[in-house]
């Protein structure tokens, strides 16, 4: 555990430090975020903080490579999550800096997924009436339509300020300890992708979040989306794949079946929104992916809601889902919904509050 929170803190450190220089170069390169009518926010903000976080992640993990248990990690598969990653940070600064098409960025979002597979990681089985073992081509297909919907989702609730990168640390946090509690439980390797990406991914995350909270200094932008994104998928389908699926049916593991499960319930916010977002612009006649002003986080902010506000409710609906979801897996059924149930409280008493976090905030217009 102490190489992880190593791995977390050197992360963090390196992105908290990293991102005002990203910031500086996004400003001169035009990545900036412009004011239009169907924004949130008030002032021309520079993008890029996807450029930062991956920066962040290679030096990391090159500080990292020789540790004891965290070194073992450095496998074939992790280098498969480097390598996608890269593909779409590089995606992302381009659609940043020039707004891509959404064809063309889904393309690249396939490409990525392709890479994964190309470095084995890929869906196995799913637990349909019991485990089915998946054939090949159907196991990538499903792996392909996780990651772009994850990429995606992640995407879309990147819509707040901090909202997405407090969303992801959150649900990255349930993964890592549904991942490490599963391995000291049942005896099984401690060191593997799934729990050093999602250390990495809640390092870099918290790193970045002082920067892009409200009033946000910059965005992480579709390469700070699309890069989380990918991360949480592929390390979801490492760890189900890392799952001895002959225990799925053994009284001494029970949560054999939560590695397919649990990134449903980590992002189900995101997900939802997702949902709805598609839904509702198919329904009007409009492309999924036209932008509007009707996601959840504006509906909260419709309510009355600050912007402050919103987010950290939001962020505490996630940990009302992923939280008990993970524990779920190692306490009583009831333990865990009791602490579901004190969270959702908790989101009820915020959502009440006078909590705003009121900051002045100056206008620039980078030009």
């Amino acid at each position: 555990m102490r190489e992880y929170l190593l791995v977390l803190f050197i992360a963090a450190a390196l992105t908290y430090l990293i991102t005002p220089w990203v910031r500086s170069l996004a400003i001169k390169a035009g990545a900036v975020a412009k004011v239009r009518d169907r924004d949130i926010h008030i002032a021309s903000t520079p993008r890029w903080g996807g450029f930062a976080m991956w920066a962040a992640l290679a030096i990391t993990l090159l500080m990292v490579s020789n540790l004891n248990l965290v070194g073992k990690s450095f496998t074939r598969e992790l280098l498969g999550v480097f390598l996608a990653a890269t593909f779409v940070v590089v995606l992302g600064i381009l659609d940043d800096r020039f707004e891509l098409d959404a064809i063309t960025k889904l393309a690249g979002q396939s490409l990525a997924a392709g890479i994964l597979l190309i470095f084995g990681i890929q869906i196995l089985w799913i637990p349909v009436n019991g485990i089915v073992i998946l054939p090949t081509n159907i196991g990538q297909f499903l792996t392909v339509i996780v990651v772009l919907i994850t990429i995606n989702a992640v995407n879309f609730v990147d819509g707040l300020d901090g909202l997405a990168s407090g969303i992801v640390a959150i649900s990255a946090a349930a993964l890592f300890g549904f991942a490490y509690l599963l391995a000291v439980e049942n005896e099984f390797p401690r060191a593997g992708a799934p729990s050093l990406v999602s250390a990495l991914m809640i390092g870099l995350c918290l790193g970045f979040l002082p920067h892009n909270f409200h009033p946000a200094k910059i965005f992480m932008g579709d390469s700070g989306s699309m890069l989380l994104g990918l991360m949480l998928a592929a390390s979801a389908i490492t760890l189900s794949s890392q799952v001895d699926i002959n225990a799925a049916f053994s009284e001494s593991l029970v949560p054999a079946l939560l590695p397919i499960l649990l990134p449903f319930m980590v992002l189900a916010i995101p997900l939802l929104d997702f949902i709805l977002a598609i839904m509702r612009r198919v329904r009007a006649g409009k492309s999924p992916f036209a932008p509007d002003k009707k996601h959840i986080h504006h509906k909260l902010m419709e309510l009355g809601n600050s912007q402050q506000r919103a987010t950290v409710v939001l962020y505490l609906w996630t940990a009302m889902l992923a939280i008990p979801a993970m524990a779920s897996a190692f306490l009583p059924l009831w333990q865990a919904a009791v602490i579901g149930l004190l969270l959702l409280i908790l989101s009820l008493a915020v959502n009440k509050s006078k909590l705003d976090f009121t900051t002045k905030r100056v206008k620039i217009d980078f030009e």
